[in-house]
């Protein structure tokens, strides 16, 4: 990374949600390298604060780690505006907290339906709402949800997932549309077969058979993700809003 590229992100406050694992991750150790105070958010409070921790001496920038679970709903909005109060912005977004598991329909009860909703759908509903309020006081923002290339082309065993997906994608573009006037950009993007713990919950054969599918041949990795995330957040992209871009490896060519 060249200096200049170093400082990209310098006076800017980014957040990740689901930053203590996969590509949340890969995204908060990219932006804390190009200069952001990053704040990352999950489940396990202890591993936040770690994840925060390790920021902050690998990059010697600003750096948070807070509890954060989707499901419960009613924490989302403080925990957003207690981030903003504290840093008095939020100038970046990446919303990458997601589950999967997989259920043939006909046997998807309801508990498993709700929890891959609640998370993947209705959590990232109000992040972005809460986010996009504070981006509003300055006209200002950018914000990247994760999508997911199942949610484009479905997948046996993968409804409700791939229904949850589907519904980032609309909800990047009809953001997109509404907070566009008011400064703020919001783009998607749609992973394949990527490298990280979720996919413990493919069985090997699909994984194998995906593979062979795609035109690189081979498993993509969570850094490749965060590169094209941060681009999308950066000022290189300040003409790119809406978009749902595919990190896939050609597997959707």
């Amino acid at each position: 990374m060249s200096a200049s590229e170093g400082l990209l992100f310098s006076n800017r406050v980014a957040v990740v949600i689901g930053g203590t694992r996969g590509i949340g991750e890969a995204c908060a150790r990219m932006l804390a390298a190009a200069g952001a105070t990053v704040v990352l958010t999950g489940t396990d409070r202890a591993r936040a604060e770690h994840e925060a921790r390790q920021l902050a001496a690998d990059y010697g920038i600003r750096s948070a780690g807070l509890a954060l679970d989707l499901r419960e709903y009613g924490s989302i909005s403080p925990v957003i505006k207690s981030i903003a109060t504290e840093y008095n912005s939020i100038d970046a977004l990446v919303l990458s907290a997601g589950v999967l598991q997989n259920t043939p329909l006909g046997l998807t009860g309801e508990p498993v339906a709700r929890h891959l909703l609640d998370v993947n759908l209705l959590g990232a509903i109000e992040v972005l709402q809460v986010t996009a309020k504070v981006m509003m006081r300055r006209r200002r923002g950018a914000i990247v949800l994760l999508a997911s290339l199942v949610g484009e082309r479905g997948a046996a065993g993968q409804a409700v997932y791939a229904a949850s997906k589907a519904g980032i994608a609309a909800l990047a573009r009809s953001a997109a549309k509404e907070l566009g006037p008011l400064g703020i950009r919001v783009n998607a993007v749609a992973p394949g077969l990527i490298d990280t713990d979720l996919l413990a919950n493919v069985p090997a054969d699909v994984i194998t058979a995906r593979c062979a599918q795609t035109s690189l041949r081979r498993l993509g990795n969570a850094t490749e993700v965060a590169a094209t995330i941060r681009f999308l957040l950066s000022d290189d992209a300040s003409f790119i809003t809406g978009q749902v871009l595919g990190v896939d490896g050609g597997l959707t060519l």
